[in-house]
């Protein structure tokens, strides 16, 4: 799976999990130079707080396009600190 903005490549891996219709990658295959934290947060009720990343390739950003779990709750313990995308990142084979 690719993780895919403005044709450049944030993340790539084999070896994501899918929880909810979300590819979740492995922390080492994400580009960690095209995201910049965001101050967002969100809570789901059986993940915990999800912690949010701006994605930015060259002059093109989508706020809070990445999102992560760095201390999820123990039904969700095997995403932690994976990451997710949404808005103008297009995940795809």
């Amino acid at each position: 799976m690719k993780a895919v903005m403005n044709g450049t490549i944030i993340a790539e891996s084999n070896e994501t999990i899918v929880i909810e219709n979300n590819h979740y990658f492995p922390p080492a295959s994400v580009r960690q130079d095209f995201l910049r934290k965001s101050e967002h947060t969100s809570t789901c009720p059986w993940k915990g707080e999800a912690h949010y990343y701006d994605v930015v390739v060259g002059d093109a950003e989508s706020k809070n396009a990445a999102w992560t779990y760095p201390k999820p709750k123990d039904a969700a313990k095997e995403i932690t600190d994976y990451v997710a995308f949404w808005k103008r990142v297009e995940v795809k084979e």
